[in-house]
């Protein structure tokens, strides 16, 4: 029987895992918009709703990437200010620039496993995406505790990389079958990826009433190369993993993948995806 420690960490090849290794892999905000960021806004809403955000007070987007949730949050709650820190200044300068709601929403470089906030100085905290790629998450997920509010919620979400991340899942089975060595790289192999694995790092974190729920979209590519091109841009450990490849493997990738996708060269298609998305709440501090 799997101890809690492997079932809430599990292994995972270390090019997925290092603080440097995800900088390297989302350097480029202009190319995650188009391989990812795209898919993160139409999910950013979906676990706004889930987070059951107050209406008013301060709101921490650890990991805010390229501002798809502090948007979304800002959209939504109009007497929240939303505060969003991230690891890669060029993700923060990007978010920065598109940013509609300059008097309630700002970003800055961070690092969610040493944040330099006091204490409860939030009403609450959210994640998207991004909690399997951060080194420590137990460590962050203390920080996001001690940061907010007795009363006030964590919350956080990753794909779903084991089956229900259609785009990458097919990707990865075409890379496997082309190159064996590839699954090492294989990002079934993150950490926190499956149900119940959030869950059990919220309970461990000493959250109460720690809730779980998988959120579903449907990511729609209006051709192979809607599909494909993106994963030329080296974003992701798919993006890097592709842009290792020389020429006849590069073709041969291509070749599998659309074996494996129904669809023809220039006609659209819909591929779902899932995310698991965790809540859990900030039991009440002793006082003195």
């Amino acid at each position: 029987m799997h101890s809690r420690r492997a079932f809430v960490l599990g292994s995972a090849a270390p090019v997925l895992t290092g603080q440097t290794q995800r900088q390297g892999m989302f350097a480029n905000a202009e190319a995650y918009e188009r391989f990812m960021g795209r898919w993160s806004r139409l999910v950013a809403p979906r676990l706004v709703d889930f987070a059951t955000l107050p209406a008013r007070g301060r709101i921490l987007d650890a990991g805010s990437g390229t501002g798809s949730l502090a948007f979304a949050i800002a959209q939504r709650h109009r007497g929240t200010r939303i505060v969003g820190i991230d690891p890669s200044k060029e993700y923060v300068a990007f978010a920065s620039a598109r940013n509609s709601f300059p008097d309630r929403a700002r970003f800055a470089v961070g690092d969610a496993q040493q944040l330099s906030d006091a204490g409860s100085s939030f009403d609450a905290a959210v994640s998207l995406l991004v909690f399997n790629f951060i080194p420590d998450p137990r460590k962050a997920l203390g920080e996001l505790r001690r940061v907010t509010k007795s009363g006030g919620s964590v919350t956080a979400a990753v794909w779903d990389y084991g089956d229900g991340m259609r785009m990458l899942r097919i990707f990865w089975d075409a890379a496997t079958a082309i190159d064996p060595s590839a699954d090492k790289l294989d990002e079934k192999h993150m950490p926190l990826c499956r149900f119940g694995q959030l869950a059990e790092l919220w309970r461990q974190g000493s959250l109460m009433d720690v809730r779980e729920q998988a959120i579903d979209i449907n990511m729609r590519f209006e051709s192979f190369a809607d599909y494909w091109d993106p994963f030329l841009l080296g974003q992701g450990p798919a993006g890097s993993y592709t842009r290792s490849l020389g020429g006849t493997k590069l073709d041969a990738l291509r070749e599998e993948i659309k074996r494996l996708i129904p669809a023809s060269e220039n006609g659209p298609f819909n591929l779902p995806a899932r995310v698991w998305a965790v809540r859990g709440v900030v039991p009440a501090r002793a006082t003195a």
